[in-house]
């Protein structure tokens, strides 16, 4: 019998960063080349919030960028900061509140790639994170936020799996909506995750929340925070030379916003 543990990833950092580290190089490449294209200035400094477990931060510091994020799951700042100081890079992940932080020195980019944003429960906790994020660039300086919309128009995805595999581990991933309540504006989803080592077979299960944003619901809370403009949009095929634009049917999208 295939052994469950009723658990988070996010407790289980090296399985985390293979799970959502399969797209590393595509989002590495469409941030440096949205750098170029967005980028008022020399780029240098970068701040993650809820960085995880760095999968990207390090990816960048070995680019020559000066790279910091935080993250609540301390097991995932722990693996970020081993990460880096074993690639030579100081330990600058701090397990700290998406919404609720301060920085001693201002960044050129900020970036939020795979709906972290949509763990933040209430309106009121979205907009602290954006104005946390203003606060913590430069004029002019640039936030990447990726999420999934919720369609007006069209059935929504409600399950998706993929694998990954490094060496001798191997993680296949299923997520599914159990529950969709847009009056609430919450979607329940159970997720999966069957670990495959040289020596044991398990599956982790477990649920979470997500917040649902219409573009209409995403368009308002941004213009709610009058220190971010959105400058452009695209999709997660990350093809910096097709933004897109946002119809009823649109479900994946990249704001770039620039502080003001």
């Amino acid at each position: 019998m295939q052994e469950i543990i009723q658990d988070n990833l996010y407790n289980y950092p090296k399985y985390y960063d293979l799970v959502f580290g399969s797209d590393w190089a595509a989002e590495v490449a469409f941030l440096e080349a949205a750098f170029a294209k967005h980028g008022n200035g020399k780029i240098k400094r970068l701040f993650e919030p809820g960085c995880g477990t760095g999968r990207l931060m390090y990816r960048l510091a070995k680019l020559g960028y000066d790279v910091a994020g935080n993250d609540l799951a301390e097991p995932a700042v722990d693996y970020c900061n081993d990460r880096l100081e074993q690639h030579g890079f100081p330990r600058t992940a701090e397990v700290g509140d998406m919404c609720d932080f301060r920085v001693k020195r201002k960044f050129d980019v900020a970036f939020n790639m795979i709906n972290t944003f949509r763990h933040l429960p209430s309106g009121d906790h979205a907009r602290r994170h954006l104005e946390c994020i203003a606060g913590c660039l430069k004029k002019g300086g640039l936030y990447f936020l990726g999420l999934h919309l919720t369609p007006t128009r069209g059935e929504p995805m409600d399950e998706e799996h993929w694998s990954g595999r490094r060496g001798n581990l191997t993680v296949l991933s299923r997520v599914w909506t159990v529950e969709r309540n847009l009056r609430k504006r919450v979607e329940r989803v159970r997720m999966s995750f069957d670990v495959y080592t040289p020596t044991r077979m398990f599956r982790l299960v477990n649920c979470a929340d997500f917040r649902t944003y219409t573009a209409r619901q995403m368009a308002d809370l941004i213009s709610s925070v009058p220190q971010f403009r959105v400058v452009e949009m695209y999709d997660f095929a990350y093809n910096i030379d097709r933004p897109v634009k946002i119809d009823p049917e649109t479900e994946d999208v990249v704001y770039v916003l620039e502080k003001t």
